[in-house]
Parts: C-alpha cells; structure tokens; sequence
C-alpha cells in the first residue's frame, strides 16, 4: 500500500505562503516531485517562486510563469529544477516531449495544474494544494500538503518542523537558504527583529547497506546516526571555553535545532581563497588548548543520559581508507586484486598500531576552512567559531591538526603549515614538559596518509555514486598533501607500496 500523509494550514498573506514553500524546499533533495493544484488565481505560481527565489537565495531573482513555454529550467545552487505548467497540456502523452517523463536525473520538478498529467506523474510526490480563505482577507490561502510515497515522509517532516517553529517562536520569522555540504544537513537562516539565528535539520541518517562486518559504512566509521552527538558535543566543547554556537531550541527525536548565527566571517580569502595566517593561528592555539587537558569519554546529553563518545581505532581507520580501494583505484583504471587488498589492509593494520596506542582526546574530524567562522569581537581562542562536530570520537590529537593544517578545500602552503605544525608543538610542550615533538610527528604523518588516502576514496565516490564531480577538483590537492606525509621515514613502506600500485589523480 502506498504511504500517505497530509496535513492542512492556513497561509494568511503571500509571506506566510513563501514561509510554507521555504521550509518544505529545506526537506526536498534531488528528485523529488512538488505538484501545486488549485483552482485559477489560488497562488500556485506565486508559491512556485517563493520556492524558487529561496533556493536561488536571491528574492529579486525573475521567475515568469510557464504558462506559454511550458516548462522553465533553473540551474540552483543545491540541484536543477523545472517549473512546470501543465494548463495548456491536453494529453499526459505530452510530459516526454516537454522533458519531464522521465525526469532528468538529480532534477526537481516543480509542477503547476498536475491533473492535466493524469496517472503519468511519479507515485511519489508532494501535492501543496491551494484555495482561497475570503474569510481571513484578500490574500488569505488554505493549503493541504499531501505527501504520497516517499514523499509521505518528507510531509510528517515538514509538518514536525512547522510545529517546532511555531513553538520556539519562528513561525513568523523569514527563511533565508544556506549553502550545505556533503552531508545529509540542510540549513536556514531565521531572521526577526531580534536577531539571526541558524535553523538546522538533520534528519536520522538512513541505514545503508551492512557489507562492513554487518555494519553500514556510517556505523563502521563512527558517523553521527541523529541530531543528538550535535548536542552533546556542543556543549561539552562551550563549557570548556571553546566557540561553539549556543544551542536555543532542540527536537532531539525528530531532529530539528535552533542555534547561535556566527555570520559569516571566513578563515580564507582571495581568488583562489588562501589561509588568513592570524586565524589560523588562532584555530592551532584552540586545538593546543582542547588537546592539552583530559577530556571525559562520555558527555550528557538529557537528564540521566549520557553520550558515549565512540573509539576512533583501527577497524573504523581500515574502512575509511579502504575507500581508495573501492573508488578511487577503479576510477583511475588500476587493477585491485584480491592479492593487492590483502597487502594494502595488512600494510594499513601494522602503522596504525602506533596511533591506536596513543593517549585519546575529542577528535571533531573536520577542523577546516568550511568549518570555522572567525568571531573577531572575542579574545584568544575563542574567536575561533567550530560549527561541525557531530561525527566527534576518541582518537589522537594529531588527526584534527592535519585536517587544520592540510585543508582539503584549499592549498595550505607547506611553509605555512610547518610554522603552525611548530606552534602547535611550543603550546603544547609549554604546557607539558614531558610531550614527545618527535612521536607526535610520527602521528601526525600517519593520521595525514590515513586521512588523505580516505579523501581520494571519498571524492571519487561523491563524484561517481553521488553525481557530485565538483569534489573531483580537490583531488589533485589531497595528493600533494598526501605525498608530504609519505615521505616521513615511519612510513617509506607505504611510500613504495603507494608509488607502485595508485597513480596520481588527473590534474
């Protein structure tokens, strides 16, 4: 039987109506389907461009009326989408030739008087239908959101996060889009008078397939299932002096928060972005700082429930890199044997011993340029902003260092990186006579090779599985990172292995 789920509000004005459309935009991904149905003059086209202009995040951006072309394509930051005008389509016939049977791949469709398609639309779609409510004004609406489907799911979200506003004091406030990132988090500003505020979704990640010892590859590596590791880290990382935005509503269960706005203040700039050296400066300060005290394996989370912060160790390390083996081999035509796996995992298994036997602290995993936001009316580390920490475990202190000083998403230049590595290094020996500068380098060489080589596995699967090719760009920068690391004396083994057996990426 096919899932359904509904749910009906009143839209007094044309703002209440983008607010409807902003927060359901926030909840769709590629492929998905949006009917608007409705009598003439319902506001199904002004609901359309409500949508349209908030994932442009441009409210001035032009969106004529399909009426006469049909169908009208935009190029949107987070995927393509169609806006669809089935008025004048006398057969469902019809949809192949105006290109939306089928519907391009990773596209949304947006479509205007769905009953003209008859049975021909997708069984799992969204339906916001709109009526006029003369009763509340002129411009007053009714809509009744029916999810059919998959697309009954998305409908129980938006209705959730509809209530969830309305009761944190949002419901009013404007939606304005924010860029997201590989994940499966979709994000929004809140504005009112008060101020600006983030909203975030993060939906319960979906189980993928158990082909890691029975686990899917988001359990095998430790990955965030839910909203809750968010929170837990969050203020466990504010109560020890660290910028972390403060939390000002939460849905633990459906997985909805309110939080802090850092703005927009970047720790790169130019063209092509560069590091501001003064900030990352300050962002190795804070790491020191975080590193050099002993942190608790476990923080609360509610009244009477603790979060255990999970075990960064070598099962979970082997299947990160085990990526290169997967994807990124493959892509660049090298052959994996079964011979080949067994001398790259049993290779991979004898180095991390060494960082599997060193002292834990909280590694947030991606301490880089996307994730910081320089707070520069505060002082001394705290005007290092972290936003992205919710995949945190307990591994070596050097792993967050590399992903700092070997940023994925821009050149950090070997000079620079060395100054940082080196002050880095002087805080933490400042602060204990008895830390080793030279088993941290060690470390800090392996965990570079180990992230690096996950990193080439993981672009060439976003590029390849995902239909995202942008990261491929970064590949020839994780290389160069990658070849730096390899050239430490602990692991010329891996250097040789490397040069005989995984060709660089194509620049």
């Amino acid at each position: 039987m096919t899932s359904l789920a509904t749910f009906s509000i009143a839209l007094s004005n044309e703002a209440a109506t983008a607010h409807l459309m902003a927060d359901l935009a926030l909840l769709i991904g590629s492929g998905d389907v949006i009917t608007l149905s409705g009598d003439l003059g319902a506001g199904k086209t002004a609901a359309a461009r409500a949508m349209i202009r908030y994932l442009a995040d441009d409210e001035g951006l032009e969106v004529p009326s399909p009426t006469f072309t049909l169908v009208q394509s935009y190029d949107l930051p987070p995927f393509p989408l169609l806006h669809a005008d089935l008025y004048r389509v006398d057969d469902a016939s019809e949809l192949d030739e105006i290109g939306l049977s089928p519907l391009p791949e990773g596209t949304v469709a947006l479509i205007e008087w769905p009953e003209r398609a008859g049975n021909a639309l997708a069984c799992d779609r969204i339906d916001v239908a709109l009526g006029h409510r003369p009763a509340l004004g002129s411009t007053a609406r009714a809509a009744e959101i029916t999810g059919y489907g998959k697309g009954a799911h998305i409908v129980e979200r938006l209705r959730s996060l509809r209530k969830f506003l309305a009761d944190a004091g949002f419901a009013e406030a404007q939606r304005r889009r924010m860029a997201g990132d590989a994940s499966i988090r979709s994000y929004a500003r809140l504005i009112r008078d008060d101020g600006v505020f983030i909203l975030m979704n993060m939906p319960k990640r979906p189980d993928g397939p158990a082909i890691y010892s029975g686990k899917s590859y988001s359990a095998a590596v430790h990955l965030a299932e839910d909203v809750k590791p968010f929170v837990a880290i969050d203020n466990g990382l504010r109560r020890r002096g660290i910028s972390a935005p403060a939390i000002y509503h939460a849905d633990l269960e459906v997985g909805f928060l309110i939080t802090e706005d850092f703005g927009s203040e970047m720790f790169v700039a130019g063209d092509p972005p560069a590091p501001i050296a003064e900030r990352y400066e300050a962002a190795a300060d804070m790491l020191a700082a975080l590193h050099q005290v002993n942190l608790p394996q476990s923080l609360p989370l509610e009244p009477q429930i603790d979060y255990p912060i999970p075990v960064f160790d070598i099962d979970a390390w082997l299947v990160e890199i085990g990526l290169m083996l997967e994807w990124y081999l493959p892509d660049r035509g090298a052959p994996v044997t079964v011979a080949l796996r067994s001398e790259f995992v049993a290779m991979w298994r004898e180095l991390l011993q060494k960082p599997a036997a060193a002292p834990r602290t909280w590694v947030l995993r991606d301490v880089h340029s996307p994730n910081l936001i320089w707070l520069g009316d505060r002082n001394g580390i705290a005007r290092v902003g972290v936003i992205d920490f919710q995949d945190a475990v307990l591994g070596p202190a050097a792993y967050d260092l590399v992903s700092l000083l070997q940023d994925a998403r821009i050149d950090v230049p070997e000079t620079l990186e060395l100054t940082l590595f080196s002050r880095y290094i002087k805080a933490r020996r400042a602060a204990d006579a008895g830390f080793d500068p030279a088993a941290f380098a060690a470390l800090y060489a392996i965990m570079s090779a180990q992230r690096n080589t996950r990193l080439l596995g993981t672009f060439a699967r976003l590029n390849r599985r995902d239909g995202k090719p942008q990261y491929l760009k970064h590949q020839p920068r994780i290389w160069t990172y990658l070849s730096r690391s390899l050239a430490h004396p602990e692991l010329a083994s891996v250097q040789a292995w490397y040069a005989a057996h995984v060709p660089p990426p194509t620049p």
